[in-house]
């Protein structure tokens, strides 16, 4: 982990606000969801990205009936024609 050399406060409502320089270059905009991470005494921010509930894989998702499922599993699942 590479420190950004950047401090911020945590206000009231428990919210810090990114600096601009790093949501420019992690490409996170404005009502981008972020997932939160705990690993030992580390806090860890990520941009989301869905995963499938079978597999786990991030690669070709899409959602299915409120949950997301990879090509993979869905062609498994004979939910794709191909």
């Amino acid at each position: 982990m590479k420190p950004a050399g950047v401090v911020r406060k945590v206000d009231q409502l428990g919210r810090i606000v990114l600096p601009k320089s790093l949501r420019k270059r992690y490409l996170m905009n404005e009502g981008d969801p972020v997932e939160i991470f705990v690993q030992g005494d580390h806090i860890i921010l990520e941009r989301y990205r869905p995963k499938c509930v079978f597999c786990g894989s991030m690669n070709e998702v899409h959602e299915f009936k409120e949950r997301y499922v990879c090509g993979e599993c869905m062609g498994e699942m004979g939910f794709l024609k191909r």
